[in-house]
């Protein structure tokens, strides 16, 4: 059984992990969904789907929450208003926009995410990422 407490732990043994688009190696290089995927293969073994190649507009050039609607198919979805750490949200950076960033919820306040030009960290769910939370996700058995 995948416990919550083995989410946090995994998605923080990630941190300073350089970014690197559509990379998903812990160490080497990885952009937010690989952190994800990485996490998940940690914990589970072979990734539910394979990703297909991705540009950084992809998300606004389909117009659709493909992000959402993939994590929907592998993941039990939740709230806003009931996440916990271990859970995955996911963001849309524009409220006109679709959800294209994700993040491990690691504390109530706290999540790992890995940030264009920036290498996966531990930060604040400040306000303003909270007010851009679109989806809400958790890993199967948690």
């Amino acid at each position: 059984m995948i416990t919550r407490e083995a989410i946090v732990a995994e998605a923080r043994s990630w941190i300073g992990t350089p970014y690197h688009h559509q990379a998903s190696v812990k160490g080497i290089g990885c952009d937010c969904l690989g952190l994800v995927r990485g996490v998940w293969r940690a914990l589970y073994g072979k990734e539910p789907e394979a990703i297909p190649p991705y540009s950084r507009d992809w998300a606004e050039a389909g117009g659709r929450e493909t992000l959402a609607e993939a994590a929907a198919r592998h993941m039990r979805w939740s709230s806003p208003n009931r996440m916990l750490p271990g859970d995955v949200l996911i963001f849309a950076l524009n409220e006109r926009a679709p959800a294209k960033h994700c993040a491990i919820l690691t504390e109530p306040e706290r999540m790992v995410h890995s940030y264009e030009r920036h290498p996966v960290a531990e930060v604040s769910l400040t306000p303003w990422w909270r007010r851009r939370i679109r989806f809400v996700f958790s890993f199967p058995g948690c």
